[in-house]
């Protein structure tokens, strides 16, 4: 089931309200006047958040004051959870943000603006941060939200097969991309030269940026039937009409990447380089990261991740403030890495060994110079996830006609922006 916007669910989550109860915005000094301890409520999201405690531990030893109360919360039901947050005015002190959720409820006004607040935290400083990352928690001129960790999209590439096709390295540019598949699924029966993953709702609007298209014109108008973009969906389709990217081949992207390389390539975030090293521990020296190829104009990728905002309507303020700019310190993001295994925001940390002697995450580095996040609309998302039913359509029907598919869903975009 889609979930719900912020318009549509403000309604039905005003008749569980109640349902609220002991959580951040109401929370009050704890111990007499002689030992108080704040108490701050911190909302995390998927299997990550368990590791949060772990940090809130490291926090508390610093400030002794202040306790956390880490809440854990399914990626599936974070966002309806957080549309009864806003509508009762009764939610954490600290919510983790998927950064494409940030633009819907920092209109929803339920995010702390940071700006007046960054002398006393300096931490928080926007110039601590890579500038995509940054983007990711602006809304309308507001900065409402902290980058706490950040993903980007590479290439990941089975070096040994390459090799035997003649690339001795990965391929730097379109043309390559499409030459190197059609050899790689040269190779018998089953074989694939790509892994284009057509539930990636972000990939599409990443090559089309590459291909120079802008998305949406300066007044919010969609630009999804232009040249631009209707070539870079054109670019998409050739994986499938030269059969050197599966369709439907019921395996995960390690499982096609191991043994024989049914798929030797895909693209795909920091995540992937120890579930390989994890899952497939023979490929050792066999695979290795790059950036992506370059398109007509760039080898922009996306950028994603996690921030941090502070609740509008909390009664900690300062408490709040400083457990996020403890988030943003660049020992505490390695740490975080260490445990999680994502990519810090802060720049500082990039400058640890850790990073900088790992050779597939230093490529991650480098990718985040062209990284940018998909565009701050709060209709985005759904944007996205409709488009991921219009290019459907297109690989899986033999001579579709994409300019008219893409003209359809350019008038399905205006439609979801106007309503």
């Amino acid at each position: 089931m889609r979930k719900k916007t912020l318009a549509t669910g403000l309604a039905s989550t005003v008749l569980v309200m109640g349902i609220l109860t002991g959580c951040g915005a109401n929370s009050e000094d704890t111990g007499n006047a002689s030992d108080k301890k704040t108490t701050i409520s911190v909302w995390g999201m998927g299997e990550e958040a368990k590791s949060i405690p772990k940090i809130a531990e490291l926090f508390e030893a610093e400030n002794p004051d202040i306790k956390v109360e880490v809440q854990t919360l399914p990626w599936d039901t974070a966002h309806d959870k957080l549309l009864t947050a806003v509508a009762s005015k009764k939610g954490p002190d600290v919510v983790q943000m998927g950064t494409t959720w940030i633009p819907e409820f920092a209109n929803a006004k339920a995010l702390m603006d940071l700006t007046p607040h960054l002398d006393k935290y300096p931490g928080l400083k926007q110039e601590n941060f890579y500038p995509g990352s940054v983007e990711t928690g602006t809304f309308e001129g507001s900065y409402v939200s902290a980058p706490w960790y950040i993903d980007t999209r590479v290439l990941y590439y089975r070096t040994d097969l390459l090799k035997e096709v003649g690339y001795d390295q990965a391929p730097k540019t379109w043309d390559e991309m499409l030459d190197v598949s059609k050899k790689l699924a040269a190779r018998g029966e089953g074989k694939y030269g790509f892994s284009l993953d057509v539930k990636e709702q972000s990939l599409a609007f990443m090559l089309a940026r590459q291909n120079g298209s802008k998305l949406f014109d300066a007044d919010g108008k969609p630009l999804f039937n232009q040249p631009e973009f209707v070539d870079s969906v054109k670019y998409m389709q050739q994986f499938f009409t030269d059969k050197s990217a599966p369709m439907d081949l019921g395996i995960d992207a390690i499982q096609g990447f191991r043994g024989e390389g049914v798929s030797p390539m895909f693209i795909s975030g920091p995540w992937m380089v120890n579930l390989i090293q994890e899952q497939a521990p023979e490929l050792e020296g066999k695979w290795a990261t790059a950036v992506l190829p370059t398109g007509k104009e760039n080898n922009f990728s996306s950028l994603g991740g996690a921030n941090m905002s502070v609740f509008q309507f909390t009664k900690n303020q300062d408490a709040s403030l400083k457990f996020v700019e403890f988030m943003a310190k660049p020992e505490i993001q390695l740490k975080w890495m260490e445990l999680t295994k994502s990519l810090p925001s802060t720049k500082e940390a990039w400058n640890n060994p850790v990073l900088e002697d790992d050779a597939n995450y230093k490529v991650f580095g480098e990718q985040l110079a062209t990284a940018i996040p998909m565009p701050s609309t709060k209709t985005f998302e759904e944007t996205a996830q409709s488009f991921l039913s219009s290019f459907e359509k297109v690989y899986r029907t033999k001579g579709v006609d994409i300019q008219k598919e893409m003209d359809e869903f350019n008038k399905k975009a205006e439609s979801i922006i106007n309503k």
